[in-house]
């Protein structure tokens, strides 16, 4: 425990986000680190809302991806992200928050969390989606998956707009930490908004079926890493 008002790193509470906390941080934070941690793998299978099912990321085990059938048969070691240290007095106001922003369809887990440029190793809390949640669908076909995520809009806007903002807060962190297989879905949802701005393409033809049934939940209609539906 420290002593004469100093904090340890022991006692620091530190959140990692992979998702939209990459850009939309959480509040009272008072350092942001690009890193990563190992041990899972980004999926963007994860449902948003009840009311308006779109996709969003969350953290698997390596371990359970490599038992499922994905379309993309090869997963980065490392998961990129954003580790932020909140101010000691405001913690329990903040994980207040996170539970109601991250909780539905999440379980809390703690991982190391490894700085970009090799500094240090930091104990960070992370939201981990459970396969055994209704709100856990699991593999999908790549192209059936963007335009679902194409044609939804939630809440906090459209599902796309979600997408590329990952994509892009990714590619920002390092040179090495861009995920190809959201590079990839990107690439697709642009492909689909070009050829239905160039009148190749009416969405309303889509022929691949996304379920939208699960059960609704109890809490509010917006949460991340469910912020995008």
């Amino acid at each position: 425990m420290a002593t004469n008002g100093s904090t340890s790193e022991t006692d620091e509470f530190w959140i990692f986000g992979y998702g939209s906390l990459i850009w939309k941080p959480p509040p009272h934070y008072d350092q942001r680190v690009p890193g990563w941690v190992t041990g899972y793998v980004r999926s963007e299978d994860h449902r948003g809302t009840p009311e308006a099912p779109g996709r969003v990321v969350t953290l698997i085990a390596r371990s359970f991806w490599a038992s499922l059938v994905d379309a993309h048969d090869s997963a980065p070691e490392k998961v990129w992200g954003t580790a932020y240290r909140i101010h000691a007095d405001k913690v329990p106001e903040v994980k207040e928050y996170l539970d109601i922003r991250e909780i539905n369809g999440y379980t809390i887990h703690y991982t190391p969390f490894h700085s970009a440029d090799g500094s240090r190793s930091i104990r960070t809390l992370v939201y981990i989606g459970t396969p055994d949640n209704d709100q856990f669908t699991g593999p999908q076909d790549p192209q059936a998956l963007a335009e679902h995520i194409y044609t939804s809009e939630g809440p906090s806007g459209l599902n796309r707009d979600y997408l590329l903002s990952l994509e892009k807060a990714l590619d920002d962190l390092s040179p090495e930490s861009g995920d190809a297989h959201v590079t990839d879905l990107s690439d697709r949802v642009r492909m689909i908004d070009r050829k239905r701005r160039g009148g190749e393409l009416q969405v309303e033809g889509f022929v691949h079926h996304v379920s939208h049934e699960f059960r609704k939940v109890s809490s509010v209609d917006e949460q991340e890493e469910t912020e995008k539906a």
